[in-house]
């Protein structure tokens, strides 16, 4: 082979990778344009960085190929003689150092991607369960209010609006095999902050004894306004007042909502 020491110089590896200054770049392309042992050599080299760099980093884009090459190539400016060089396998080394690093940005890149994928879907998924077990317990609550509503044993006793508020309602079902009592709420307003409605079993002869039978407590968290409260033996009627939170121990009557007997 007639330019051998300069194929073996290394300068061919720094001009595929674009390396060398522009006298040096223009001085390989005339030596290639005149030898066809260079012409091949440079072919060679060509083909064998395109081969190893697919191998190690199949779907690497090129701008980032080209971002990384640079970058190595200015780290390396002014270290890399290539007139001292004889050895082109020190570059075909530093080439391959090149395109491993290639391979590890990618694959870095790509496993990064992965687990935020991974972080996506697991957050999905747990809103989805939150989500799944929001409706069954809408389900569960709904099948409980219609199996209240539909119990054949409860007596129903609508309560009326009073003096202080005459257009509030509210509706007892109070069952009478189970003593159970629940309260349908919607016709009543929202309760000020730091007032909460309770609910009284009255016995009205021969004189009026209230007996509290619970709290409408977290009013306007329950969508439904349907309570449960404590159960009642044998009551004669039903009434509802505005007291302050957590409850009075006798009935304010001037706050009095709603009220209703039991037809006999």
């Amino acid at each position: 082979m007639e330019n051998t020491s300069y194929i073996e110089s290394g300068i061919l590896e720094l001009y595929v990778f674009g390396a060398l200054n522009e006298d040096e770049m223009k001085e390989v392309s005339e030596m290639a344009a005149k030898h066809q042992d260079i012409r091949d050599e440079i072919l060679s080299i060509e083909k064998a960085v395109i081969s190893l760099s697919f191998s190690m980093s199949p779907y690497l884009s090129a701008a980032n190929f080209d971002r990384i090459r640079k970058q190595l190539i200015d780290k390396h400016a002014g270290v890399i003689d290539i007139r001292k060089r004889s050895n082109a396998g020190a570059y075909i080394g530093w080439a391959a150092a090149i395109l491993l690093l290639v391979g590890t940005y990618y694959f870095y890149n790509e496993n990064a991607s992965a687990q935020n994928q991974v972080a996506t879907m697991s957050a999905e998924n747990n809103r989805m369960k939150g989500d799944m077990n929001q409706l069954e317990q809408k389900t569960k609550t709904t099948e409980s209010m219609l199996a209240v509503v539909r119990d054949e044993n409860n007596i129903i006793v609508p309560l009326g609006g009073q003096t202080v508020a005459p257009e509030a309602k509210a509706r007892i079902y109070w069952n009478k095999s189970t003593q159970a009592v629940y309260v349908d709420a919607s016709g009543l307003p929202e309760p000020p902050e730091g007032k909460e409605y309770q609910v009284w079993a009255l016995q009205l002869s021969p004189q009026l004894v209230p007996t509290s039978i619970g709290l409408l407590a977290d009013f306007k968290a329950n969508n439904y306004k349907l309570f449960a409260v404590d159960s009642a033996a044998a009551p004669q009627g039903f009434g509802i007042t505005l007291e302050p939170a957590g409850g009075s121990p006798t009935p304010t009557m001037e706050q009095l909502y709603t009220l209703g007997a039991i037809k006999a």
